[in-house]
């Protein structure tokens, strides 16, 4: 295990995290530390346990709408495979189609054809 220290409202915590984490656990107690300093600016000096809850709950928030958001966007995703889906689907029946009408105009020609190859041939002068 890595071990890093972190500072958060001018407080040294010595933190263990898995090897190549570092940066990232730094970079998180860095905005953890915006948070604080943000809460302390507003209410002042109300203690360091109230504002340290005050700011898991401001985080907490935070990802509150950003699981909503996500949730949202899934739905959304979801909403667009099942069109993309019947699109597909009324695309395949309108190439079948297609693909029908097709063979039944070349079985017609073939019939009128047959037909015009079968008559006798009068000659042209």
């Amino acid at each position: 295990m890595a071990q890093v220290t972190v500072t958060i409202d001018g407080k040294a915590y010595r933190m263990a995290c898995e090897e190549g984490q570092e940066g990232h656990l730094e970079e998180l107690a860095q905005r953890f530390d915006r948070y604080v300093g943000h809460l302390k600016t507003q209410f002042g000096e109300i203690g360091d346990l109230r504002v340290t809850v005050m700011a898991g709950i401001m985080v907490m928030d935070e990802l509150a709408e950003t699981n909503r958001r996500l949730a949202n966007l899934e739905r959304e995703v979801e909403a667009l495979r099942t069109v993309r889906e019947g699109a597909a689907e009324a695309r395949q029946k309108s190439e079948a189609a297609v693909v029908d009408v097709l063979s039944e105009l070349a079985t017609r020609l073939n019939g009128i054809t047959a037909k015009l190859n079968a008559r006798p041939q009068t000659p042209v002068n």
